[in-house]
């Protein structure tokens, strides 16, 4: 394993799950990414702003990460274009179908035992298995 960086991994988990619980402490809010750039796109009136700073926050993120740590930022990808476009759709795809997104369910709503989310993490992760494992052994890693 050339990546395995646990120290890191757990403050990343740790700072996720933090976001997540003062967000929902703090605002009554869930802290599902794709619901919020969602309703971002469908905002309705006086509903933007808090949608437009969280996703402003993501991406500021990025660019500290990429200004500090740049090393951090760079990764290969050895799959074609194509198939990484099919990935996000699918994935978007089933981000709307399970109403919600690994971070909604995952982060959220496991940490709050919603049966929904519990249920929709067992999928998306089984199936985010059977797919790597089918693109990688059935179709040699390129699709």
């Amino acid at each position: 394993m050339e990546n395995f960086t646990p120290v890191a991994s757990l403050i990343g988990g740790v700072l996720i799950g933090l976001a997540a619980v003062g967000m929902l402490l703090f605002d009554g809010r869930i802290g599902g990414v794709s619901g919020i750039f969602g309703g971002f796109l469908n905002a309705k009136h006086g509903d933007t702003a808090w949608r437009a700073a969280f996703i402003g926050g993501l991406m500021a993120g990025g660019l500290v990460m990429l200004m500090l740590k740049p090393d951090t930022m760079t990764f290969g990808i050895d799959r074609s274009v194509l198939s990484v476009v099919v990935a996000g759709i699918l994935v978007g795809i089933g981000a709307r179908l399970g109403s919600g997104c690994t971070s909604g369910h995952g982060v959220c709503g496991i940490g709050r035992l919603a049966p929904r989310s519990l249920v929709a993490s067992a999928v998306f992760m089984s199936t985010g298995a059977a797919a790597a494992i089918v693109v990688g052994e059935v179709f040699g890693g390129k699709i």
